[in-house]
C-alpha cells in the first residue's frame, strides 16, 4: 500500500521580510523622486537640498525596515507556536487571537488547533492507558509480531506463557520461541502448544494492523484446557446423574420384587393364585430388563456415532423419500427448489426421521399438520420442519440425552439428530413458532 503524496511548494530564497520592505521601499519611490525633483527644481540653497534628501531617504529606509520588523515579529510568534505543536507543548498560546483581523484570526486558529490537540493527546493518553491495563489483567496471552515475525509487544499472560519478560523476549523471532504455529495455525482449531509457561490446548486470534505505517500481526492465545476439563467434569456428572436415574428406576423394582417372589415361594402353604402373581412378577421384571436393555442400546448408539461418508444427496428426494416413511400421519411436502449436497444420507435420513417423528406426535394431541420444506440461502440450505401441536413448554433439556417427556421416549432422538448437524458442520434449532401454535425444527447445513 502507497503512503500518501505531498506537493512542496518551493518558496523564495529571500525572506518574507527582506520582500515586505523590498516592496515598501519601491513603493514610495515614484514619491520621493517627485519630492526630490521639486526640491531641487527650486531655489533653495544648499544645504537644506541635501538636508531634505537625506531626510527623504532615510524616511523612506526607516519606514521600510519598521514594516520588515513588525511583519517579522507575528511571523517569529507563529514559527514558534508551530514548533511547539510540533514537539507536542500544548501548553503555549498566542496573546492578541481575536476576530476581525487577520493576525488575530491566525493566532486564534493556532490557539484552537493547540486546544484540539491537547485533548486529543489527553484521550489518546487514557485509551492507551486503559488498553494497557486491560492488557495486563486479561487471562488472554496477546502478542504482536512485525512484519519479519519478530516479536514486538506481549502482555502479562504473554510473558507468563513464555517464561520470560518482555526485555528478553522482544525482537527475537516467532520460532525461536515457540509461537511460529500460532502465526500460522487456522484460527477455528484448537492449537496444541508445548511452552515454558503452560501446555495445553489454546484457541487462537489473529489479527492485523498498521502502526506508523508498517504492518503489525496480532495474536491471542487462549487456554482451552481448564474450560475443556470443566466441561468433561459436567458431561461425567450429567452421564452419572442419568445412569443413575435410569439404573434406579429399573432396578428397584427388580429388586423388590425378586424378594417379594422369593417370599413367596418359599411360604407354605402357598396361596391359592402363587403362580399368577409369580408369572405376573416376573412378567415385570422381564419388562423392565428389556426397558433396561433398550436403554444401554440407545447409549451405544449416541456414543459410537461414526463419522458422516459424504456423498452427492439430492434434497427433494430425501425429504420425500422420509415423509412418505411416516405412515400414521400425512406430512405435507412443500416445494423448494432443487439442491444437491455433499452430506451422509443415511444419517441425514435418521435425523430428519426423528424430526418428523417427534413433529408427529405433537400434532397427534392436537389434531394439527406437519409440514416439511427447505430453502437455500447462498451457500446454506435450511429445512423446517413444522408442527401444529402444543409447542415447546421450556427449551432447557431439549438436547439433553436421555431426558425425554414421552412415556416410551429413549430421551437420544433430538440429542443425535444435534450430534448428526454438527459433524456435517451445521446446527439444529427447536423454537415455537411465531405464526401459530406449535413448534419448528430448523437444520442449516
Amino acid at each position: 500500500m502507497s503512503g500518501p503524496h505531498f506537493r512542496t511548494v518551493r518558496s523564495p530564497h529571500d525572506p518574507l521580510e527582506n520582500r515586505l520592505a523590498l516592496v515598501a521601499f519601491a513603493s514610495g519611490i515614484p514619491a520621493m523622486l517627485v519630492a526630490l525633483v521639486l526640491l531641487w527644481a527650486d531655489d533653495h540653497s544648499a544645504k537644506l537640498r541635501w538636508t531634505f534628501t537625506l531626510l527623504i531617504l532615510l524616511s523612506s529606509v526607516g519606514g521600510a525596515l519598521l514594516l520588515r520588523a513588525r511583519a517579522k515579529r507575528p511571523l517569529q510568534t507563529i514559527a514558534n507556536l508551530l514548533a511547539a505543536l510540533r514537539e507536542e507543548d500544548f501548553s503555549i498560546r498566542a496573546r492578541g487571537a481575536r476576530h476581525g483581523d487577520a493576525l488575530g484570526e491566525v493566532f486564534f486558529e493556532i490557539n484552537s488547533l493547540g486546544d484540539t490537540l491537547q485533548r486529543q493527546r489527553t484521550g489518546a493518553l487514557e485509551a492507551l492507558s486503559l488498553l494497557r491495563l486491560v492488557m495486563a489483567e486479561i487471562d488472554a496471552a496477546v502478542f504482536i509480531f512485525d512484519q519479519n515475525a519478530r516479536l514486538r509487544l506481549a502482555n502479562r499472560a504473554g510473558e507468563k506463557l513464555l517464561g520470560q519478560p518482555l526485555a528478553k523476549l522482544a525482537g527475537r523471532m516467532a520460532v525461536d520461541i515457540g509461537l511460529l504455529d500460532a502465526l500460522q495455525a487456522a484460527e477455528d482449531v484448537p492449537l496444541s502448544l508445548s511452552l515454558p509457561g503452560g501446555t495445553g490446548r489454546w484457541s487462537v486470534r489473529r489479527s492485523w494492523f498498521r502502526e506508523n505505517g508498517l504492518p503489525r500481526t496480532l495474536v491471542i492465545l487462549t487456554d482451552l484446557s481448564w474450560a475443556l476439563r470443566e466441561e468433561e467434569r459436567n458431561a461425567w456428572r450429567r452421564l452419572v446423574r442419568v445412569l443413575g436415574h435410569e439404573l434406579n428406576n429399573s432396578l428397584a423394582p427388580i429388586k423388590s420384587l425378586a424378594g417379594s417372589l422369593e417370599t413367596l415361594i418359599q411360604r407354605q402353604p402357598r396361596l391359592p393364585d402363587w403362580e399368577a402373581d409369580l408369572q405376573r412378577g416376573l412378567q415385570i421384571i422381564r419388562t423392565r430388563s428389556e426397558s433396561l436393555q433398550r436403554f444401554m442400546q440407545a447409549y451405544a448408539q449416541l456414543a459410537r456415532l461414526p463419522a458422516p461418508t459424504l456423498r452427492s444427496v439430492n434434497i427433494a428426494d430425501l425429504i420425500r423419500r422420509v415423509a412418505g416413511l411416516e405412515t400414521r400421519f400425512g406430512v405435507q411436502v412443500e416445494s423448494g427448489p432443487a439442491v444437491e449436497l455433499q452430506a451422509d444420507g443415511d444419517q441425514l435420513e435418521q435425523l430428519l426421521i426423528n424430526l418428523i417423528r417427534n413433529a408427529v406426535d405433537a400434532s397427534l394431541e392436537t389434531g394439527g399438520k406437519v409440514a416439511i420444506r427447505w430453502i437455500s440461502t447462498g451457500s446454506n440450505i435450511e429445512i423446517e420442519v413444522l408442527d401444529e401441536g402444543p409447542g415447546l413448554m421450556s427449551d432447557a433439556n431439549l438436547f439433553v440425552p436421555f431426558f425425554t417427556t414421552k412415556p416410551n421416549g429413549t430421551g437420544i432422538g433430538l440429542a443425535l439428530s444435534r450430534q448428526i448437524a454438527e459433524s456435517h458442520g451445521g446446527t439444529l434449532t427447536l423454537e415455537n413458532r411465531l405464526d401459530r401454535t406449535g413448534c419448528v425444527a430448523r437444520l442449516r447445513l
